[in-house]
């Protein structure tokens, strides 16, 4: 780049968290570049690849909703992303920005951050597009996680879908530590013993009407709490790749073809079910 552009805004000017989309939804958890699980994912869906390979579409008009966290880890976070963007600009996907979203987009923006938690290799990634691709394809991201509302409130306000899960007190507002709350979580300054954040557990005391669906902290098979549901299945850590079908409130995995980071699943929760499921 041959300057540096603007700082990359945590929190999108005047953010409509309200989205008027009817169901029925798929809601897709954290992909983090696992290409190959979400093909196979979104074809167990019913949904077809449009002639350029990277949109989808649902014969019965079903809309894909993404829970942000598109990059890192896996092999293929450029083509996750080109194939979301096509979606999102056909109408037939929405999007919620995850963690390492935002990341992704501030060093596509110039901003110094840490190539850890496997940036780098997105970063490798985009750098292989051809050249003439990559300005529009950083506009394109940078631009998404500015316009982008930190939650998104769905049916009427019967289902919210954030990142890392949002308190029933938070649904309907937004500032900046909302904004956080949405892709963070609420980390409580400690971290674990594989070197990742300890987060306060805020589903076991949410008591909403809505039904908040989510993902960030992965969990061995999707967890049902209290009106929550966590769909990430950690994919990249050689988990599954989940989706939840709204209304119908059915859960839908593939398994990992592969362990693409570590630690494992399986290091840190024992045997794993690798049957896929619907």
């Amino acid at each position: 780049m041959d300057h540096e552009p603007p700082p990359f805004p945590l929190l999108a000017h005047n953010p409509d968290v309200h989205d008027a989309t009817p169901p029925p939804y798929d809601i897709i958890g954290d992909v983090h570049g696992c290409i190959d699980e979400l093909l196979d994912l979104v074809q167990r869906l019913g949904y077809t690849l449009e002639p350029d390979g990277r949109g989808i579409r649902h014969p019965l008009g079903r809309t894909a909703i993404f829970i942000g966290d598109l990059n890192d880890r896996g092999p293929g976070s450029i083509t996750v992303w080109q194939l979301v963007l096509a979606s999102l600009a056909r109408g037939t996907a929405r999007y919620v920005p995850g963690n390492h979203d935002s990341k992704f987009a501030r060093y596509l923006q110039g901003r110094h951050v840490q190539l850890s938690h496997g940036l780098a290799g997105t970063v490798r990634e985009f750098y292989d597009l051809p050249e003439d691709e990559r300005e529009d394809f950083r506009r394109a991201v940078v631009e998404l996680l500015i316009a982008s509302p930190p939650y998104r409130i769905f049916d009427e306000g019967r289902l919210v879908v954030a990142h890392a899960g949002i308190e029933e007190r938070m649904i309907g507002r937004v500032d900046t530590s909302i904004s956080a709350f949405a892709r963070w979580g609420d980390p409580t300054g400690e971290f674990n013993e594989y070197g990742f954040p300890v987060r306060r557990d805020w589903a076991a005391d949410y008591r909403g009407q809505a039904l908040v669906v989510y993902g960030h902290t992965p969990t061995p098979r999707a967890e049902f709490r209290n009106n929550t549901i966590n769909i990430d299945q950690g994919c990249a850590f050689g988990g599954a790749l989940t989706a939840l079908r709204y209304p119908e409130l059915e859960v839908v995995s593939v398994p990992a073809q592969r362990v693409y980071a570590e630690p494992s699943m399986e290091e840190r929760f024992g045997p794993l079910d690798r049957r896929a499921a619907d």
